[in-house]
Order: structure tokens, then C-alpha cells, then sequence
């Protein structure tokens, strides 16, 4: 039987004080596209966290979760602007 696993809350934060209010993480004032440029510019994971000790190893997987639900949406979007 597999085991199930308690969904953590997610660690990216909108605040418009911080970061000009772009997504970021724990308002850490890391934002999520510098984290999310820095896993695809060839950077291993362990090598963010290493540049980024504040994060935890959630946080980078996190930023990779927005991306694909930010796109999911942008997506939808764009189907509901074109059947309107």
C-alpha cells in the first residue's frame, strides 16, 4: 500500500513590499525566476543550494510547481480569451 504524504504548504510568497511583489520564497527575497534560472542555466540542485544556503530542499522543487501552474493558468487563460 503506498504511503501518503502531507502536502506542505507552499513556501512562495506574494508580498508587495518585497521583491516588487514577484513570487518569492519564504520572503526570503530570493525570487522564484532567479532560483527557477539558476536550476536551468545547467546549475545542479545541490549547487542552488549551495549558492542559496537559506533554502530548504523544498524550495527550488517548489519554484519549479509555481512555473507549471503559473503556465497551466496562463494557458487556460489564453483558451478562455479566444472562445470569447
Amino acid at each position: 500500500m503506498r504511503q501518503k504524504y502531507k502536502k506542505r504548504p507552499s513556501p512562495i510568497t506574494i508580498e508587495p513590499e518585497i521583491c516588487h511583489g514577484k513570487p518569492d520564497i519564504r520572503t526570503l527575497r530570493y525570487p522564484v525566476g532567479s532560483i527557477l534560472e539558476h536550476l536551468f542555466s545547467a546549475d545542479k540542485f545541490v549547487d542552488v543550494l549551495a549558492k542559496f544556503p537559506d533554502l530548504e530542499r523544498d524550495d527550488p522543487l517548489a519554484c519549479i510547481e509555481f512555473a507549471n501552474l503559473s503556465l497551466k493558468l496562463h494557458s487556460w487563460q489564453l483558451a478562455v480569451t479566444e472562445i470569447a
